[in-house]
């Protein structure tokens, strides 16, 4: 239970409402900032002004899985528009513990000057693995509506074979695509031919990808170049699952009629529920074991 908590949720999307309901059963004080267009009030929580004078005394922060931008800007669905976090923000939330889904260099540099604890929440095994079904579900339904093949008897690849392309391969495999996985490490090569995927060594992206009617890219680094675009099909369909900017030269791929998506917080546009009540759990434990 969370008997005593404060908690204060900023910005966000529907997950942060299956977060706030989740906190509130658990007896949490729940408050929210960035919610003036919510339809309708969410029963056990307070709105909240986003002034620093009305930020001190809580617990735990809650921000956007997306974090803040680098100019301090919160983004919420329910708000007409940003929130701007500055130093005096972080100066009153003292004492509080920061929990965010990615962390860039201005909330942890703000974080790091102003003594507040900081859970980057996406760099947690049991967020990310968990996380991934979401994710490899979004991209198949993504590649189902952009495309107008069947994944039955696609070409697919999938550039990295960490949790979420050891969770999307096997996915598109059912589906009747061929798949081969494209990885940097031995290991995760030796993975992929243990689970009877074609693996391949990024470096061979080149030459290997001209087949390939569906690539799904999970490396934030420029791994589709403008070189290895050009050897592609321009009936292919690229879905940049990495982190923005991604990993595709999104400029070249539209000048070569290649349609590319960038899509990195498909959990949160597919399953909002599901995603939200996953980071609820680890937020919930987490809040409960912080120190009074």
């Amino acid at each position: 239970m969370l008997t005593g908590k404060r908690v204060l949720i900023v910005g966000g999307d529907a997950r942060q409402l299956t977060i706030a309901r989740t906190l509130v059963e658990r007896d949490a004080a729940v408050c929210l900032a960035g919610y003036e267009n919510l339809h309708a009030p969410l029963p056990g929580t307070r709105l909240v002004d986003f002034a620093p004078e009305t930020l001190a005394g809580f617990d735990a922060v809650i921000f956007p899985a997306k974090g803040i931008g680098e100019d301090g800007a919160v983004e919420s669905l329910f708000s007409p528009k940003p929130l701007l976090l500055r130093e005096a923000h972080f100066r009153a939330l003292r004492g509080a513990v920061l929990y965010t889904g990615i962390a860039g260099p201005y909330l942890r540099e703000q974080a790091m000057k102003f003594s507040l604890p900081l859970v980057v929440l996406f760099d947690r095994d049991d967020v990310a693995v968990l996380n991934a079904v979401p994710t490899a579900e979004g991209a198949i339904m993504f590649a189902i509506q952009h495309t107008d093949i069947t994944l039955h008897g696609s070409d697919a690849a999938v550039i990295g074979f960490g949790r979420v392309g050891m969770t999307l391969a096997p996915r598109l495999r059912a589906l009747g695509a061929r798949v081969r996985v494209f990885a940097r490490q031995p290991e995760a090569l030796a993975r992929a031919y243990e689970m009877g995927f074609e693996p391949l060594d990024l470096g061979a992206l080149r030459s290997e990808i001209r087949p390939v009617d569906l690539v799904f890219n999970t490396v934030p680094a420029p791994i589709l170049t403008a070189d290895v675009l050009a050897e592609m099909k321009p009936s292919a369909f690229i879905l940049d699952l990495a982190s923005a900017p991604g990993g595709t030269d999104f400029h070249f791929a539209e000048k070569r009629g290649i349609r590319a998506l960038l899509a990195p917080s498909l959990p949160g546009l597919v399953a909002p529920k599901t995603a939200g009540k996953i980071l609820a759990d680890v937020l919930t434990r987490l809040i409960a074991a912080q120190k009074p």
